[in-house]
């Protein structure tokens, strides 16, 4: 419950951030329409409400998000900011939702393994993997995955989206390798340190073999610190990867949020950033949850 609370004011002020933020930096949501004279853009800022003072203008918008009223799109004048964002929020979730499960498994699988095997080839292998995997960046990845999949060899489409299986391999790949990377080492370290604690040790001691040893004992006080990265990895992968999207195409949230700081869409912006914001929010909350059922100290505390 204080968890909770605390989210009220932290949303407060990623709303009231942001709103200063981009509102004080140059240029406007009409600028691009040049031929339209100063009475037509002072008419357009003032149906906008855009000519009055800025903490006016942020009552009026945060009574707004207060009734769930985000307000209308300036570049996408037919939709409201909240039909764009569920427009293509279920398109990065369903791409999202599969690059964390498969990063998820695989890393926390290569991870554990590594600190079973701990100074041998195999740890050496997926370290050294790992450590690939997070230092290429995914907007150079990205195009390497469409030169080899989709022009080279021709298996996959190199852009586009239509909901089939086959243009979505290659956005989740993406997605997932640097997670994978990341889970793996977070996993490897402390696995390595819950493998060395007293009541791991005595276990063995006691003659269980190394599978229950690993699940019953080690794993779970080994997953901790990967809880703590997979929530806000979730909610930032579900929420779109402006990369990917832009890469392959995919009309999601994230390239909505790029093509509305590239025109000062501000509703549009602050509805993405908002959006986002609440699900980081949630998934810190969930990870806290998960904690307390994993480690009871947690929910002691």
């Amino acid at each position: 419950m204080r968890r909770l609370l605390v989210s009220i004011p932290t949303l407060f002020a990623i709303i009231a951030i942001s709103f200063f933020m981009i509102r004080v930096a140059p240029g406007g949501p009409f600028d691009a329409n040049r031929k339209a004279t100063p009475e037509v853009m002072a008419n357009l800022n003032k149906a906008y409400h855009l000519d009055e003072p800025l903490p006016v203008q942020f009552g009026r918008y945060l009574w707004g998000v207060l009734h769930l009223d985000f307000g209308p799109s300036f570049k996408y004048r037919d939709y409201t900011v909240s039909e764009l964002i569920f427009r293509g929020f279920p398109i990065s979730l369903e791409i999202g939702l599969w690059a964390m499960l498969i990063s998820a498994s695989i890393g926390i699988f290569l991870g554990t393994l590594a600190a079973l095997k701990q100074n041998s080839a195999w740890d050496y292998s997926v370290m050294t993997v790992g450590m690939t995997g997070i230092a290429i960046p995914t907007f150079v990845m990205a195009p390497i995955y469409q030169l080899i999949f989709g022009l080279a060899l021709g298996w996959l489409p190199v852009a586009g989206w239509d909901g089939h299986w086959q243009h979505k391999i290659l956005p989740v790949l993406a997605l997932s390798i640097p997670n994978i990377a990341a889970i793996s080492r977070l996993t490897r370290g402390s696995m390595i340190e819950s493998l060395r604690s007293n009541h791991v040790r005595t276990a063995r001691a006691k003659g269980l073999g190394i599978r229950l040893t690993v699940t019953r004992h080690a794993l779970l006080g080994g997953l901790l610190p990967t809880l703590a990265y997979l929530g806000p990895a979730t909610a930032g992968i579900v929420t779109g990867s402006v990369v990917i999207e832009r890469a392959f195409a995919i009309p999601g949230i994230g390239r909505y949020f790029v093509e509305a700081a590239s025109n000062r869409d501000y509703t549009l912006v602050m509805g993405t950033v908002i959006f986002y914001g609440v699900l980081i929010i949630i998934a810190n909350l969930v990870v806290d949850l998960m904690y307390s059922l994993v480690d009871p100290k947690v929910r002691y505390e």
